[in-house]
């Protein structure tokens, strides 16, 4: 690990100030992909901005039609969330998928989509219901939000505050993990509501892409054999020692099929 100044943050002006003024500030939230980045000397930032001081970014708002998450929000409490688990259960169950107990609990919901892994679960609820992310700064559009691999449209002093999710009429999120580290080789969040019909493909690409021709099929018949046999393009998808870039093809039907199974009960 290099050398790095260190600043815990008292509030979001603070944090985006202190990374605006450094050579090249990083933020800190749970800190479960940028420390052992940090440890393997992969980073090397000039100062580390920690945002766990920020209560105002912890927390979970419900209402009829939105859920709203707090940035700083564990995984482990939107998976706990009874209010989450009634309004939109697939978005709890997608929380209690990630990684282990410890990822879970430190880990949050504004870390993992601004780190964007092409293999997490987070963006594939925010683009397969139709979320909004606000920052410090504006709101981004989940469509507009994941733009390539480990690359985000936010600007470098730009922090998440908190993530809006309409409340679909139904929803499901199946992945394929890996059994180590339980990302997803290939998840699919697919939904159905204010925002249309969505299917939202994780762990494929080099990023989260919605699958636009199941999407058709299943806006005509929201049913797991509308989309059996809809073969998704492998010439941009990933391969690497866990799968082939043909296999995830062929994962992104199954779990495609089993999350449409799911969002009908």
């Amino acid at each position: 690990m290099y050398d790095f100044n260190y600043k815990r943050a008292s509030s979001v002006d603070d944090a985006t100030a202190s990374v605006a003024e450094a050579d090249e500030g990083k933020f800190v939230a749970g800190g479960m992909t940028l420390l052992p980045t940090l440890k393997q000397r992969l980073a090397q930032p000039s100062d580390l901005v920690d945002l766990a001081d920020l209560g105002d970014l912890v927390g979970i708002t419900v209402n009829d039609s939105t859920v709203t998450i707090g940035a700083m929000t564990p995984h482990a409490v939107v998976n706990a969330s009874a209010d989450v688990q009634k309004a939109i259960p697939a978005l709890a169950k997608l929380a209690g998928l990630i990684g282990d107990p410890m990822v879970r609990n430190r880990g949050t919901i504004g870390g993992s989509i601004s780190n964007n892994d092409p293999a997490a679960d987070y963006p594939s609820a925010v683009v397969g219901l139709g979320a909004t992310v606000h920052t410090n700064k504006r709101e981004i559009a989940g469509d507009d939000f994941f733009v390539g691999l480990f690359e985000t449209a936010l600007e470098e002093d730009e922090l998440v505050t908190k993530v809006v999710f309409p409340v679909p009429d139904k929803a499901a999120y199946m992945k394929f993990p890996n059994p180590a580290s339980r990302y997803a080789i290939v998840g699919t969040f697919v939904s159905q509501g204010p925002q249309g019909t969505r299917v939202a493909v994780t762990g494929a690409g080099s990023h989260v892409f919605r699958q636009s021709d199941m999407e058709a099929a299943l806006e005509a018949n929201f049913a797991s054999e509308a989309v059996e046999n809809i073969k998704q393009d492998d010439s941009d998808l990933n391969t690497d020692i866990h799968a082939s870039a043909e296999y995830r093809a062929h994962l992104v039907t199954i779990m495609a099929k089993r999350a449409v199974a799911e969002a009908n009960g």
